[in-house]
């Protein structure tokens, strides 16, 4: 029996012209925790994206690598990019067969990737994935709506919050923010 991998939630959060995205660094297999201090959240294209992935980790640096080839191709353009790594995703028989989700990132836009074709650019300032995306995100949206707190203020005391609920999901916290 192939055991899997669980363990992430990656939160992302834009407020008054910041942006803050953060993961947490579990990995566990099976019923083990195996990493506390993965860093699920990184930059690409010089910089000026970040990246914050669910899933194997093999997969997940797969499409980071291939995200940046399409922003190489297209001038730096996300949008564009995300479009056709998702159009190459859904469509060739090898990456059909990568699990992961992906959060891409710009100063000014946050879009979710998927393996089902899925380009999504959320209409609030929260977006989340992974295995303790539902609790990270219901944190960050009441702390956007009813709190004046900056956007990594938000990202850290959700995952910290989604870190005491979610038992895949630990606070050994890495955030990245334009």
């Amino acid at each position: 029996m192939k055991e899997s991998f669980h363990g992430t939630t990656i939160l992302a959060v834009m407020r008054n012209g910041r942006l803050a995205v953060a993961g947490d660094g579990q990995v566990t297999l099976g019923d083990s925790i195996i990493k506390h201090g993965a860093r699920k959240v990184r930059r690409i294209y010089d910089g000026k994206i970040i990246v914050g992935f669910a899933g194997s980790t093999a997969d997940a640096m797969t499409l980071s690598s291939r995200l940046e080839a399409k922003l190489e191709q297209y001038g730096g353009n996300l949008t564009r990019s995300a479009v056709e790594l998702a159009k190459e995703w859904r469509t060739d028989k090898y990456m059909r067969r990568l699990e992961a989700m992906m959060i891409a990132a710009e100063k000014d836009k946050m879009l979710l990737l998927s393996g089902n074709g899925d380009v999504i650019e959320p209409d609030g300032g929260v977006l989340s994935i992974g295995s303790g995306a539902q609790s990270a995100r219901s944190a960050a949206e009441a702390l956007f709506r009813h709190t004046d707190m900056d956007a990594r203020s938000i990202v850290e005391a959700s995952m910290e919050i989604a870190g005491s609920i979610c038992i895949y999901t630990n606070n050994s916290v890495t955030v990245e923010e334009f």
